[in-house]
C-alpha cells in the first residue's frame, strides 16, 4: 500500500508501507472436511465401527472376512431404490440390514441392535463436534468432500450440521469420488478459492490426505496416535481428536 505525502513547498516524497502478507501467503480461508470418520469418529472408517458392533451383537465371523463382506454391503447401499433421500438414522440401518444378508445366517445377532449401538456412537461424537464447527464457521468457509451415496445432504441435515458448511460434495451426486482430484478442485470452485487457501481435514490417507497435498492444499490427517503415516507424502498437521483442529487452523 502506497502513502503519498505532499509538502506545503517541498517535492513530493513517496512512502511505501510493506505487508508481511501477500496474496500468495495469505491465511487459509477455507476448511474442507471428510464425512464418514471424520465428523462423526475420531479417524476410524465405518467398517471397523461397525465390526465392534457386530460383534458386541453376538456375530463371529472375523474381522478381515466381516470387511469384505462390509465392501459388498456399501456397493448394494449405493444401489438402493430411494437411497437419495435417506437421512443417517436410516442409512444406518440400510446398512445393518445388508449386512445381516449377506453375513452367515446362522448366526445370532440383530442388525437393530447393530445399528442402534453405532447410530449412538455417531451422536455423541457429532454432539461433541458442533460446537467446535460453530466457532470455525465464523472464521472460515467451511466445506464437506464425502464418498458418499447420494444422501449426504439429508444426512448433514438430519445430524444438524448442514448448516455450518457452506458447500455439501457427495461424490455419487456429481459422479467422481475421491482420490480423483476432480472433487476438491469442485468444491474449490464453489467456495471461490485456490488450493493454497485451503485445508483439507481428512481420516482416509490414501483418500483425503494424499490427493489433496498434491492439489496444494494443506493436509490435517485425523488417526488413531499408533497408526503409522504412509510414507514420501508430507503432512501439514496430524490430530487423533477433531477438537484438536481448531489450534492446528488457528496456527494457519
Amino acid at each position: 500500500m502506497r502513502w503519498r505525502l505532499w509538502g506545503l513547498t517541498g517535492p513530493r516524497i513517496t512512502r511505501t508501507r510493506t505487508t508481511s502478507k501477500t496474496p500468495s501467503a495469505r491465511a487459509p480461508s477455507v476448511a474442507l472436511f471428510d464425512f464418514g470418520g471424520t465428523l462423526d469418529a475420531d479417524g476410524v472408517h465405518w467398517a471397523p465401527r461397525f465390526y465392534e458392533a457386530y460383534r458386541a451383537a453376538g456375530g463371529a465371523t472375523d474381522r478381515p472376512r466381516f470387511e469384505q463382506i462390509f465392501k459388498a454391503a456399501d456397493q448394494a447401499l449405493a444401489t438402493l431404490p430411494g437411497i437419495r433421500s435417506l437421512g443417517f438414522r436410516d442409512l444406518v440401518e440400510a446398512e445393518a440390514r445388508l449386512l445381516r444378508d449377506l453375513l452367515p445366517p446362522d448366526e445370532a445377532w440383530e442388525p437393530a441392535r447393530v445399528a442402534a449401538q453405532f447410530h449412538a456412537d455417531a451422536l455423541a461424537v457429532v454432539a461433541r463436534n458442533r460446537p467446535l464447527l460453530e466457532r470455525l464457521a465464523v472464521r472460515y468457509r467451511l466445506g464437506v468432500v464425502s464418498n458418499f451415496t447420494g444422501n449426504l445432504e439429508p444426512c448433514l441435515v438430519e445430524l444438524d450440521l448442514r448448516r455450518y458448511f457452506v458447500v455439501a460434495i457427495d461424490s455419487a451426486v456429481i459422479g467422481v469420488s475421491k482420490p480423483d482430484p476432480r472433487i476438491f478442485t469442485a468444491a474449490l470452485a464453489r467456495l471461490h478459492t485456490s488450493p493454497q487457501h485451503a485445508w483439507m481435514i481428512g481420516d482416509n490417507f490414501d483418500a483425503d490426505i494424499r490427493p489433496a497435498t498434491d492439489l496444494g492444499l494443506r493436509t490435517c490427517w485425523l488417526t488413531p496416535a499408533d497408526r503409522q503415516a504412509p510414507p514420501g507424502v508430507p503432512l501439514s498437521a496430524r490430530i487423533a481428536c477433531l477438537l484438536d483442529v481448531e489450534a492446528v487452523l488457528g496456527r494457519g
